[in-house]
C-alpha cells in the first residue's frame, strides 16, 4: 500500500541492521518440493490456477449451500480477533467469517451468502482504510489463508494464492532472486494492493504491481443464486483481466489467486537520509520533486515530511552504493542529511524495514492525491505549516516517485488512470494504542479535521484520488479514483456481476443499474 508513516522507527532500526535469517525459507522451501515454493508458515497446495467450481445448473439455482471452510461465529472464541481490521477506527461485527482454505469454500460461501441474502464483503490483508471489507450482520469471505506459490523460474511466471500478504510475496520471490512491484508495507495483502494499483520502491522500474499481473481466478456470481470460479488472462475474460488492474477490490468478485510476470532482481541499495527539522524543507522538496520522477528508472523514491524530521528512501535495483550516491546527489547536497546505505538481498533489506502491526498506533486517516505538475513555494509551504502543527508524532506527509514504466501501460491495459502523474501523495494521522481499546477516542475529532483541512489546503496543487486509499466523503470518487475508465467499468460489471452482489459504500455499480452523478 502507499501509506507509509512508520518509517521514523524503520529508520532507527534499519542504522542497527542485523543479518535476517532465510533458514527457515530454505526449509520450508525443500519440504514443498520441486516445482513449488513457500515461505514459513506458508503450505503448498494444489495449483490455484485450476478451477475448484462444479457446473452451474441450467436453470441458475443451486442446490441449498453449506459454508466450508474455517468458520468463525459471535461465540466462537476467536471472534473478535478474526473480526478486526488494522485500522481500528472501524468496528464491525459479522454474523460468520469463513477462512477459505481453497478456492471451492469460497464458491460456497458466495452461494450460501445469496441464498440466504445476506451482505458479503471480500477480506484479504485487512488494511481496507474505510473498513470496508468488513460488514454488520453479514458474511466476511476471508481469503488470507490461501497462501500457496508456484514459480516458473524458466519462464519468470508466479501464481500465487491471492492470501500472501506483501512480505511474503517478497521474500518468497527473493530468495529465486526475482521480483515483482508491490508496496513498502508488509502486512498489507498483496492481492489488495495489486487490484487497486500496487505502487511502491520498484514501481518506476518495473511498472504498477497491476501492470505485472497476468492472470487471476476469480469466484463470480452466476445465475440466480449460483457462484463458480473462472479464469481470467489475455484469452478467457480479458475485459475482467483489465478491469482487475486498478479495480479489482470487492467489485467483480472473490480473486482467489494471481498471476504475475516476474523480473530478476539478485540485490538492490537501500539508501536513508534524514534531515532535523523543517528548515530545509523548501529545497528538499523542490529538489526532490524535479529530479526523482526523471531520474534512472531502476532508481525508486519515497520522501516522508514528520514534525521534526524530513526522511527520504530510496531504493536502487542492481545498483551499487557508490551509483545511489550519485543519482541522489542532488537531493542529499541540501543541507546535512544524516545518511545510510546498505546493499543486499531486496526480500532482506525489505524484511528489515518492517515495523510489527504492534506498535502501529490504532487508528489511522489518509487522504490521497496525485500531482502532475510540480509543487509551487505555496504548496510545499503548506505542507510545513501544517505539519508543524500535526496533532501527532504519527502524522505525516508522505510521496512516492512516479515516471518511468508507470507511463508504459502493459499489452492489454489498465484501469488505473494516473500514468501521467509526477508523484502520488498523502497526509496522514495515527493515533490511540492499539493495545488499549478507545484510547485515542478523545483525539480523534482533532486528528480528523486537521487531515480534512490539509488536504482541502492542497486540492489547488493535486488531482485524482487512489482506489487503494479512498475517502468516503469524497464527492466525484468515481472519476477520481478512474477516470474516464469509469463508464467501461460499469460495462464490465453488469457482464459480470448483473445483479451488484458484490458492492460496498464505493463500489462500481452495473451500468444497467442508475447511479447518481454518473
Amino acid at each position: 500500500m502507499a501509506y507509509s508513516g512508520r518509517k521514523y522507527e524503520k529508520f532507527e532500526r534499519i542504522r542497527t541492521m542485523h543479518d535476517f535469517s532465510r533458514r527457515g525459507l530454505l526449509k520450508a522451501t525443500a519440504a514443498a518440493g520441486a516445482g513449488a515454493v513457500a515461505v514459513p508458515g506458508i503450505t503448498a497446495v494444489e495449483a490455484p490456477g485450476v478451477s475448484a467450481a462444479s457446473n452451474v445448473p441450467e436453470n441458475g439455482k443451486c442446490p441449498p449451500a453449506k459454508l466450508t471452510g474455517r468458520i468463525v461465529r459471535p461465540n466462537d472464541p476467536g471472534y473478535t480477533d478474526a473480526s478486526l481490521g488494522w485500522d481500528r477506527l472501524f468496528s464491525h461485527h459479522p454474523m460468520v467469517i469463513v477462512f477459505a482454505q481453497n478456492t471451492q469454500d469460497a464458491v460456497n460461501a458466495l452461494i450460501w451468502a445469496r441464498q440466504n441474502n445476506v451482505a458479503l464483503r471480500v477480506r484479504s490483508g485487512r488494511h481496507s482504510l474505510e473498513g470496508w471489507s468488513n460488514v454488520d450482520n453479514g458474511i466476511v469471505i476471508d481469503i488470507s489463508e490461501l497462501k500457496s506459490v508456484h514459480i516458473d523460474t524458466a519462464s519468470r511466471i508466479a501464481t500465487v494464492g491471492a492470501g500472501l500478504n506483501q512480505l511474503e510475496a517478497v521474500t518468497t520471490l527473493a530468495h529465486h532472486d526475482l521480483a515483482v512491484t508491490t508496496g513498502t508495507e508488509g502486512s498489507v495483502g498483496l492481492s489488495g494492493a495489486t487490484l487497486g494499483g500496487g505502487f511502491g520502491f520498484l514501481t518506476r522500474w518495473l511498472g504498477m504491481a497491476c501492470d505485472n499481473l497476468m492472470g487471476a481466478e476469480i469466484v463470480v456470481p452466476m445465475g440466480t443464486d449460483c457462484a463458480k470460479a473462472i479464469k481470467v488472462d489475455p484469452k478467457n475474460n480479458p475485459d475482467l483481466l483489465w478491469a482487475l488492474r486498478g479495480a479489482g477490490n470487492g467489485n467483480f468478485g472473490i480473486v482467489t489467486s494471481l498471476t504475475y510476470k516476474v523480473a530478476p532482481l539478485k540485490s538492490v541499495a537501500y539508501v536513508q537520509a534524514m534531515w532535523n527539522g523543517l528548515g530545509d524543507l523548501q529545497r528538499v522538496f523542490d529538489t526532490w520533486q524535479r529530479t526523482a520522477p526523471i531520474a534512472d528508472d531502476r532508481l525508486g523514491t519515497q520522501l516522508e515530511i514528520h514534525r521534526k524530521q524530513i526522511l527520504l528512501f530510496a531504493v536502487l535495483a542492481e545498483g551499487s552504493q557508490e551509483e545511489a550516491r550519485r543519482l541522489l546527489a542532488p537531493i542529499l547536497s541540501v543541507g546535512s542529511p544524516q545518511v545510510s546505505v546498505q546493499v543486499g538481498n531486496w526480500g532482506d533489506v525489505y524484511g528489515r524495514f518492517q515495523v510489527p502491526i504492534q506498535k502501529d498506533p490504532a487508528n489511522w486517516k489518509f487522504f490521497s492525491q496525485f500531482t502532475t505538475r510540480p509543487f509551487p513555494e505555496k504548496a510545499i509551504s503548506v505542507i510545513a505549516s501544517f505539519m508543524q502543527n500535526a496533532p501527532t508524532d504519527d502524522s505525516n506527509f508522505f510521496t512516492q516517485a512516479f515516471g518511468g514504466a508507470v507511463r508504459r501501460s502493459p499489452r492489454g491495459g489498465t484501469a488505473f488512470p494516473h500514468r501521467s502523474a509526477l508523484f502520488y501523495s498523502e497526509p496522514g494521522v495515527g493515533w490511540g494504542k492499539r493495545e488499549l481499546a478507545g484510547s485515542g477516542d478523545a483525539l480523534t475529532p482533532q486528528a480528523q479535521a486537521w487531515i480534512a483541512e490539509f488536504s482541502q489546503a492542497l486540492r489547488p496543487y493535486v488531482n485524482g484520488a487512489y482506489a487503494n486509499v479512498p475517502n468516503i466523503g469524497m464527492q466525484g470518487w468515481e472519476t477520481a479514483y478512474w477516470g474516464s475508465n469509469f463508464h467501461r467499468l460499469r460495462e464490465i460489471k453488469a457482464k459480470y456481476d448483473p445483479h451488484n452482489v458484490f458492492q460496498y459504500e464505493q463500489s462500481i455499480p452495473p451500468a444497467s443499474r442508475s447511479h447518481e452523478g454518473v
